[in-house]
């Protein structure tokens, strides 16, 4: 198995979200799977918010439910992109390992669930048009399209959950127009996305929700506005799922959701922006 390049953080040691289950204690040494932990006696939740819904999958014991795990499984796709998980008593184990609860938590898939975030960049520029660069490293600034999510005000990229026989590039920009543009058409906007696009990572996000037997994973697209002319004139509007938006200056002081700062980071490297 590919491991996860980082140790989660937002889904260990504290309350599950949308309840009041505490999580198990897991410290950083007793995370990996690998490390023996006899004391983990972690509770079962599962939100009864997934209960019929169409995106979930049965009970993990239902009669008619026979995943096909590590697979594509009909039209879901249960694969990871960090390799073959391991199964254990019908359960699948998180990638990134222990999180101090099972279940399913408030996801209705268990083991993966894909996602598609949508990282939009430019160059900071003042009035004249001039790049602003960080007065200490002398590199360019970029700025990002962030929403504030309504629920925590924690700013990040916009991006979702991909549908069945949904592919990860028609999500990002699905997600993208309906968060950041309020799902207004915008000519300029499509043709920039079909033209100008960095696969920048996939892999494990270090979400509140995920639990020991499911966890989201995402593929995240940069597509950056070299010249500043595409997005201009573009006037940003939050959709029903974000409180805000605006165009936020990076750098590695800002608070990002779960792994969002981990994956910008990837993309001010692969821009050879200031951090």
């Amino acid at each position: 198995m590919n491991s996860v390049p980082f140790i989660h953080q937002s889904c260990r040691n504290s309350v599950y979200p949308k309840s009041n289950i505490n999580r198990f204690t897991v410290p950083d040494r007793f995370v990996r799977w690998s490390v023996e932990y006899p004391e983990y006696t972690p509770i079962f939740y599962e939100s009864p918010k997934i209960h019929g819904k169409p995106y979930a999958d049965p009970a993990i014991d239902a009669i008619n439910f026979h995943p096909k795990w590590n697979s594509i499984d009909g039209d879901v796709d249960r694969t990871s992109f960090h390799g073959e998980y391991e199964i254990r008593n019908k359960y699948p184990l998180n990638v990134a390992g222990r999180t101090g609860i099972i279940g399913r938590g408030l996801l209705g898939r268990w083991g993966v669930s894909h996602a598609a975030d949508c990282i939009v960049t430019r160059w900071k520029r003042n009035d004249n048009g001039t790049i602003v660069k960080d007065t200490s490293t002398k590199m360019n600034i970029l700025q990002l399209v962030a929403i504030q999510h309504r629920d925590s005000s924690v700013w990040a990229f916009p991006g979702g959950f991909v549908d069945k026989n949904e592919k990860a590039i028609d999500a990002v920009k699905r997600e993208f127009v309906e968060e950041a543009l309020n799902s207004k058409k915008v000519p300029e906007v499509d043709a920039f996305f079909s033209q100008n696009r960095t696969k920048i990572y996939t892999g494990y996000v270090d979400d509140s929700r995920n639990t020991d037997n499911a966890w989201i994973e995402t593929t995240a697209y940069n597509f950056h506005d070299y010249s500043g002319e595409i997005f201009k004139n573009v006037l940003l509007e939050a959709g029903d799922d974000a409180a805000n938006v605006k165009w936020l200056d990076l750098d590695r002081s800002v608070d990002l959701h779960a792994s969002h700062k981990y994956i910008v980071s990837e993309v001010t490297k692969h821009l050879d922006a200031h951090w």
